[in-house]
């Protein structure tokens, strides 16, 4: 393997096709796609500070290194990538990738990050920035942290554990998300998506579980919820307290008690949803801006 070390590189393609290297202690510093089409590289203590790093490449394995805002679109058309102990503060960093791992990776910046990727797992990942993981598949996520809105839409084959994603809009027109022991909140949770399932998660979300073909809630505590289930098919539990329930399609719903059910025969057929409620305050057939 070809050693690169302590070397300040910068102009356009500055190692193109490089193959079979370890680069360490290096700068990539202004110079777009300094490791185009390159294959088989072992990176550490390595700084990005322009755009393009790492496309079309294979076998890559990055640790202790930092990409900058400006080496954004970083990593696009690549398989088989492992990022370890890194910060990556450029946006759009991933896109039509396949094969990522990624751990212990701090991403401030992750705006359109990780799309149209396949075949990821992270551990201990946290990332900020609008409309994260859009059209990916194959996700598996745990103790991962998000702050960003409209993150997984399009997703599918998605699981997610012991994690906090604070984020409007997830899991829009998604299929086959499970999240388990984990924290979300965010207006219009999961709308328009199939095969969602929330083990053991507490919830926060105003219209949230709504549009969903085949929602599955276990031992889930909804916090600060209401108009859910619009439209949704349901086998939900719920433990505590909901503080409305509007218009599910179908199903089955427990809780320990339902501030207001809305039930509006007009939009949907009342017996296809059975109620189990210890406590149900108030009973409406209208939302509150028909009355």
């Amino acid at each position: 393997m070809k050693e690169v070390m302590d070397q300040f590189l910068t102009g356009e393609r500055a190692m193109f096709q490089a193959q079979d290297c370890h680069i360490s202690y290096c700068t990539f510093a202004d110079g777009e796609s300094p490791l185009k089409e390159s294959s088989d590289l072992e990176i550490d203590n390595t700084l990005f500070k322009w755009k393009y790093p790492l496309w079309y490449c294979k076998n890559v394995v990055m640790k202790d290194s930092t990409m900058f805002d400006m080496a954004r679109a970083g990593i696009w058309y690549t398989e088989n990538i492992t990022v370890k102990d890194t910060i990556i503060e450029a946006p759009k960093t991933f896109r039509r990738t396949k094969g990522i791992v990624l751990c212990n990776v701090d991403m401030p910046n992750a705006g359109e990050t990780l799309w149209n990727c396949q075949d990821v797992k992270m551990e201990r990942v946290m990332a900020k920035g609008d409309y994260f993981a859009m059209n990916s598949s194959g996700i598996v996520a745990r103790n991962f942290d998000l702050v960003g809105n409209y993150s997984f839409d399009g997703g599918s084959d998605i699981e997610i554990h012991h994690s906090r994603l604070l984020s409007k809009d997830a899991f829009w027109n998604a299929e086959n998300v499970t999240v388990y022991d984990s924290f979300i909140s965010g207006e219009y949770l999961g709308w328009n998506s199939r095969n969602i399932t929330l083990v053991n998660c507490t919830i926060e979300s105003l219209q949230g579980m709504c549009y969903i073909d085949n929602l599955v809630m276990k031992n889930c505590r909804l916090m600060n919820t209401s108009l859910a289930f619009e439209y949704s098919q349901a086998d939900v539990e719920i433990i505590g307290n909901v503080d409305s329930v509007f218009n599910p399609k179908g199903g089955i719903i427990r809780a320990d008690r339902i501030g207001e059910l809305i039930m509006d025969g007009r939009k949907v057929k009342i017996d296809q949803t059975k109620i189990e409620a210890k406590e149900i305050l108030k009973h409406s057939d209208r939302a509150a801006w028909e009355a």
